[in-house]
């Protein structure tokens, strides 16, 4: 195939993308190619499919890629116990350098010379996507639609719909949709109501957890299985990361757990607000912390410990495949051989309480620790310790 006049979109099949796809037709003389990441979203591919062949496409690429996403994404991140601002656990974040490689890959095979997302023009995401395209390929055209359209707002896109004959989605209360990003890690709900922070937000946007309120009156256990860091079963089942992740999912969305409501400093400078739901996400991050406490030791965990907030940072704003987050995944996998063993945690009504550590780790000392009286540990050196740092408060 040539490669001339060829556009690879990330394509949803939702109204803005469909916009998009409708407005590249007529503006570029290229063929369009609609490419989707299921990386666990509610996906209609049959409803993916017919939206685009109703604009006229013809090649359509729908990847599963679930899996990977988890594994090679989530799972490292995880570990590095990466949280933006002390409370977003990145699932939005995490997932644009995946979808951006992968469309690198499609736009390959199909010797395209341009990419296309339908990131906004205020939010990070167009950040996160175009940083991806160009550590893939740094030579591809971007086409960013929302930089460089005479569409303002949500009201000239549903316009720009009704005359081209789009369908527009309505949400629970018949209205136009919210701002809706979701994958197997996490929901988030932007837009609307929630623009003012004065505003509650509404129950009804939440898809993916109970309110702490109607959650069970009867507390549930679960236990995470950890080798080499990272998850391998629930309950002592063996399960693919993929399949661990769904079920943290429902176990947690269930007993109300994972909602943030958050005001967060986007990488351009302006403030947005926004309602995440990361209910099996929020139960992998304290259980890993809970079995590295059990496994690593002091100087190991501090290192790690140290550059986290930086290493959150760079994931917000789109540096995954950079050469500092590289280099900080060194220190976060520094002795992941290591954490092995299991976490119990009991769940109730939004709340989560360790339950458990089980490891065959040596490094917690039972004996070390203990109020009796034991030979292990030899406290005639704890006087010249203090006084070496009584030196050091004036240094």
């Amino acid at each position: 195939m040539k490669s001339k006049n060829r556009i690879v979109l990330a394509y949803s099949g939702g109204l803005d993308t469909s916009i998009i796809l409708k407005w590249l037709q007529e503006n570029y003389n290229s063929e369009i190619i609609c490419y989707t990441a299921d990386i666990g979203q509610k996906i209609d591919r049959k409803k993916i499919i017919r939206n685009a062949k109703k604009l006229g496409v013809k090649k359509i690429v729908i990847k599963d890629l679930k899996n990977v996403f988890v594994k090679d994404y989530v799972f490292p991140m995880i570990r590095g116990h990466a949280i933006y601002e002390g409370v977003y656990l990145l699932g939005t974040s995490i997932a644009r350098p995946l979808i951006a490689k992968d469309q690198i890959a499609v736009a390959r095979k199909y010797k395209a010379n341009a990419v296309a997302h339908g990131a906004t023009g205020k939010g990070n995401d167009q950040v996160r996507f175009e940083l991806g395209y160009h550590f893939f390929d740094p030579k591809i055209k971007i086409i960013a639609p929302w930089r460089i359209w005479k569409l303002k707002s949500r009201t000239d896109l549903i316009n720009y719909a009704q005359k081209h004959k789009i369908t527009i989605p309505k949400d629970k209360k018949g209205a136009s949709p919210f701002s809706v990003d979701d994958n197997l890690f996490h929901t988030s709900t932007e837009g609307k109501i929630l623009e003012n922070p004065k505003n509650s937000a509404p129950e009804f946007i939440f898809q993916r957890t109970t309110s702490p309120e109607k959650a069970p009156d009867k507390k549930t256990f679960v236990t995470i299985n950890f080798k080499n860091g990272d998850p391998i079963g629930i309950n002592g089942k063996k399960m693919s990361p993929e399949k661990i992740l769904v079920k943290l999912n429902l176990i947690a969305g269930k007993n109300g757990i994972g909602r943030v409501d958050l005001v967060e400093n986007r990488f351009l400078g302006i403030k947005s607000r926004g309602v995440y739901e990361t209910p099996g996400g929020t139960l992998l991050i304290i259980a890993h912390r809970a079995i590295e406490s059990v496994t690593l030791d002091k100087d190991t965990m501090h290192k790690k410990e140290s550059i986290l907030s930086r290493y959150a940072e760079l994931i917000y704003n789109g540096y995954w495949y950079s050469k500092e987050r590289f280099k900080l995944q060194k220190i976060v996998d520094l002795k992941k051989n290591k954490v092995n063993g299991s976490v119990k945690l009991k769940l109730y009504k939004g709340n989560i309480t360790i339950h458990s550590r089980i490891t065959k780790s040596t490094a917690y000392s039972k004996k070390k620790v203990s109020f009796e009286e034991n030979k292990s540990f030899n406290k005639s050196n704890v006087e010249s310790f203090i006084n070496f740092h009584k030196k050091k408060l004036r240094n």
